[in-house]
């Protein structure tokens, strides 16, 4: 009997557990598609994701199954849409960037976006999650980057894997601050002006120049076909080659910045095929992604927007094989134009170009006079060439800014500060109107209520505040300064004024933006010195204003002031003569820092940089364009100082950066050495003086120390005739003489030896025995003890009394371990209190040799960047001197700059930027510039090419040397 109650109990059991088996297996598999533990892996990619439209409670829900209360945690809560696809199927592989054509890759993405889980983002908190997938062993979202790792589907699976995340690409958003067509300002039109002519007439060139010419740019060819195979074979598609690992990288976009940038050189240089295999290549440029969350505006149309627009023109134009580079353009540029979407129409020139910042309402801020006022030339060739003119009203509204500014003075008139504030927006007005101007204030409490707008829900805790996600912003331009729509601080929460019927953008968090303001122009941006200058950040913006009018065929007569303003006030305010030896007849531009107090004085550096060198070009250009002969005398002397720089250092290179010792005046002076080393040297008037104090000091010193040990080893040789005595045995018996205690002898006659030595020790001055200090505390703790033991046992003897008469001189008990005795070889030497300098300091001589050694060259001050980094300022004034001079002697100047850095740049598969041009071991940077090919070696093979390729009557070149048919 009991073994079946045994047995019925066991089968009872077993059914029992067999039963809640199953009823919690069918509770898990309802709850896969949210909780994503264990379960088929296949139901997780194929199952749909709800969407959570309301932010989950903090604490956890529960949820009813099967009669079982299950606690379900509920996702992190982000502000997002969550597609559902109903359906499972095949889906279309995703076309990366630059793998095939871009519309193909656009409706590959579309169709793409549509898989189960794949996520469009509104920011949250203004940290967009992009292109994110919800992670089902997490529930957290997967990065745009991150690599999705997929389970392996059952064998009975007949549905497709979970694509992978798709990126976000750029769309088209809408306008915010449209502008009425007809206030769009078109190309000047009506007749050209005579333009006169630019390039020197050449005469017919003999045999022997032309061979030599020819066998030159054969040599540069070469150099380009080898930059370029190597770029071909190890960073196809990729921005940048790195020549020395033979790798590449993505400095910009990753659009394939060199092959973009070297199109026209291609193309110029003869290499057709390598062009056609590079132009169908920049087909397929995907332009709406970059992992860059911001497009930089400058470099990227300098360099693919003038590139693409140049190998247009080059290879023919719209009755060449290649018009898809100009629809290329266009399609970059509508990217581009979202820039301008702004209040007052300034560029954005840091374009955060994701859909969750473009549908976004913006105004422009500060801006580099560079980057702000090198957008013209593209803009307006491609303006020319698609007849879109509000290509050309983008960049006009900029140059007629620069005009305003330029009638409202600056600190230097004519030219530009660094920095500008170009938002439109006077800040101090705008807050002095909203918080002081009672008639405003009242204006808007008069103002008519309007219903909360869409989207907008307040919170109870933070009034104000979007709970669910982040609101959509509605833009209109404001019509006039009186449409204020303040928001009131109340507490830790908002309260709001009644909103007018003209609607405003809306913040992130439902409050008004401040698109309303007091209006102004250009203006200097930033705090302290405003500096004027020709080098980077400034550059090519004043290299603009004669190359536009030249593209606009003399239609605009603005660009000429501007010039001419610019050039006057560089002659006045910023040429310098360097003091160098030889015969050299150069000036450069200095760096100019002006304070708007008149009791700052200017700040100058004499500055010689490589980026500087574009301007001997410039001022050629622009005194044949103006026919003004005295800047052309100028452009020599400019275009010279470069040349001297290269000739001047070890590698024939001039460096990137560096100062220079003026001259007294302007006229040419004489080299002094003398004064350079004074230069080289700020103390040069007290640096002997210091050597002698120094070596007074020192003399001082090794007498000290030998007096010193005399001294110690004295003692020691007395204290080695007291070992043997018994303690408190009389030492004048112990050494032989007689014992008087009524004796008025003093120690120093018992101890004959040293007695002189004592008198000199009680006058030496009271310093300290220097000592060595040990990392090791126990090394430390022991020297100490040997110290003090010897101190204690001798202290008598170091005072500058003597023993009373009659007193004996008892042996000290000295607690030591056998052996470690110190002995008058092994007490520390001494040594008086360090001196000022540790070592001989230099002499004015010894230091300036120095100076020289690490290579600077004469009449430099300083050389603060020794690098070079393959740059092609300096050539490129040489190929425009040559052009329009005629004379030959540019050719042999440019060819020696050729020769030094083909030695000192070449890297295993093309050149390399190189550390210091101060040393002939100049070191290897592993990095070559896309500007490499795309200008440097371009300016080279267009100096020994004939006058007729790429004609300064027929072409005008943008600042990345790209050339523009006129």
């Amino acid at each position: 009997m009991p073994r079946r109650r045994y047995r019925l109990f066991t089968v009872s059991a077993v059914v029992i557990v067999i039963l809640l088996y199953r009823v919690l297996q069918n509770s898990w598999e309802e709850q896969q598609p949210r909780s994503a533990i264990g379960g088929d892996p296949e139901r997780l990619r194929t199952a749909p994701v709800p969407s959570y439209d309301k932010p989950p409670s903090p604490s956890r829900e529960k949820t009813q199954s099967k009669g079982y209360d299950i606690e379900e945690p509920k996702p992190y809560h982000i502000a997002q849409k969550v597609k559902d696809e109903k359906t499972a199927g095949a889906q279309k592989p995703v076309t990366q960037p630059g793998n095939g054509d871009s519309e193909a890759s656009n409706e590959a993405s579309k169709e793409a976006s549509t898989g189960h889980d794949s996520l469009e983002h509104e920011t949250v908190g203004g940290i967009p999650e992009l292109g994110s997938t919800l992670n089902p062993d997490t529930g957290r979202l997967y990065d745009h980057e991150e690599e999705i790792p997929l389970q392996k589907p059952t064998s009975d699976s007949t549905t497709s894997l979970r694509a992978a995340p798709t990126k976000v690409h750029w769309k088209k958003p809408k306008e915010r601050f449209p502008l009425p067509k007809e206030s769009i300002i078109t190309l000047p039109t009506g007749t050209a002006k005579k333009i006169p002519r630019i390039q020197h007439v050449f005469s017919t060139e003999p045999e022997g120049p032309k061979k030599k010419r020819l066998q030159r740019q054969a040599a540069v060819k070469e150099e380009i076909q080898r930059s370029w195979a190597g770029y071909r074979k190890y960073a196809w598609m990729h921005d940048e080659l790195s020549p020395v690992t033979n790798l590449s990288r993505d400095p910009f976009c990753g659009w394939a910045a060199t092959l973009v940038d070297s199109l026209d050189t291609l193309w110029i240089a003869g290499l057709r095929d390598e062009f056609d295999e590079a132009a169908k290549a920049a087909k397929n440029i995907d332009f709406t992604y970059t992992n860059r969350l911001e497009i930089p505006v400058f470099e990227t149309t300098i360099r693919y927007l003038g590139g693409l627009i140049a190998a247009y023109d080059v290879s023919g134009g719209a009755s060449g094989g290649y018009s898809f580079l100009l629809d290329k353009a266009v399609e970059l540029a509508e990217i581009l134009m979202g820039i301008f979407d702004t209040p007052n129409r300034m560029p954005l020139l840091y374009y955060q170009w994701r859909p969750e910042y473009t549908s976004q309402p913006r105004r422009a801020s500060r801006a580099g006079m560079a980057e702000l006022a090198t957008l013209s030339m593209e803009f307006t060739r491609l303006a020319q060439a698609t007849g879109q003119h509000k290509y050309y009203d983008a960049v006009d509204r900029i140059t007629n800014g620069l005009v305003d500014m330029q009638k409202q003075g600056t600190l230097m008139p004519g030219l530009f500060p660094e920095n500008l504030d170009i938002s439109g927006c006077n800040a101090t007005a705008t807050n002095e109107r909203k918080y002081m101007s009672k008639a405003a204030k009242e204006q808007v409490d008069k103002a008519g209520v309007l219903p909360e707008p869409e989207g907008y829900k307040k919170s109870d805790s933070t009034p104000g505040i979007s709970d669910d996600k982040r609101l959509e912003r509605r833009a209109s331009t404001p019509s006039n300064q009186e449409e204020i729509d303040t928001a009131l601080v109340a507490g830790q929460g908002r309260s709001y004024k009644p909103r007018r019927k003209s609607q405003v953008p809306l913040g992130a968090d439902g409050t008004d933006a401040e698109w309303d303001c007091v209006p102004q122009g250009f203006v200097p941006g930033g705090y302290g010195l405003q500096n004027y200058h020709m080098g980077g950040g400034q550059d090519s913006a004043y290299e603009y204003f004669g190359k536009e009018y030249l593209l606009l065929g003399g239609r605009e007569a603005k660009y000429q002031k501007l010039y001419v303003d610019t050039i006057d006030s560089i002659n006045k305010n910023l040429l310098f003569r360097p003091m160098v030896p030889g015969d050299w007849d150069i000036v450069f531009p200095a760096k100019v820092g002006v304070s708007q107090s008149e009791d700052i004085l200017p700040q100058v550096d004499y500055e010689v940089t490589h980026l500087t060198c574009f301007i001997g070009g410039m001022y050629a250009l622009g005194g044949k364009l103006f026919d003004r002969e005295k800047d052309l005398k100028y452009a020599e002397k400019l275009t010279n100082g470069c040349v001297w720089a290269y000739q001047s250092t070890a590698t024939g290179i001039m460096p990137e950066n560096g100062l220079v010792v003026p001259c007294p005046t302007f006229e040419k002076c004489s080299y002094n050495e003398s004064l350079w080393w004074q230069v080289l040297d700020p103390l040069y008037d007290t640096r002997d003086q210091q050597v002698l104090a120094w070596e007074k000091s020192e003399a001082e010193r090794e007498r000290l120390n030998r007096e010193e040990a005399e001294l110690q080893k004295a003692e020691m040789a007395n204290r080695d005739k007291f070992d043997g005595l018994e303690t408190g045995q009389d030492v004048n018996e112990a050494l032989g003489g007689e014992h008087d205690s009524d004796s008025s002898s003093s120690s120093s006659a018992l101890v004959p030896e040293t007695a002189a030595l004592l008198n000199k020790r009680a006058v030496l001055p009271d310093v300290a025995p220097e000592r060595t200090p040990s990392r090791d505390t126990n090394n430390k703790q022991q020297d100490v003890q040997v110290n003090k033991a010897t101190d204690d046992g001798y202290s008598h003897l170091s005072t500058k009394e003597t023993p009373p008469t009659g007193t004996n001189i008892q042996i000290p008990v000295l607690k030591e371990e056998p052996g470690s005795r110190p002995t008058a070889q092994s007490v520390p030497e001494y040594r008086p209190t360090r001196s000022r300098w540790s070592s001989r300091p230099l002499t004015h001589k010894e230091y300036v040799q120095d100076k020289i050694k690490s290579g600077i060259p004469p009449g430099y001050s300083s050389v603060s960047s020794t690098k070079y980094i393959l740059r092609p300022e300096a050539i490129e004034s040489v190929w425009y001197m040559y052009r329009i001079t005629g004379d030959p002697s540019w050719m042999e100047k440019g060819w020696t700059m050729f020769e030094a850095t083909m030695n000192a740049t070449r890297a295993p598969s093309a050149n390399s930027a190189i550390y210091n041009v101060l040393s002939k071991e100049s070191g290897l940077l592993n990095e070559m510039e896309s500007f490499w090919l795309a200008e440097t070696l371009k300016y080279y093979y267009l100096l020994f090419s004939a006058p007729d390729v790429i004609s300064l009557d027929e072409w005008v070149l943008n600042t990345e040397a790209h050339p523009f048919k006129l």
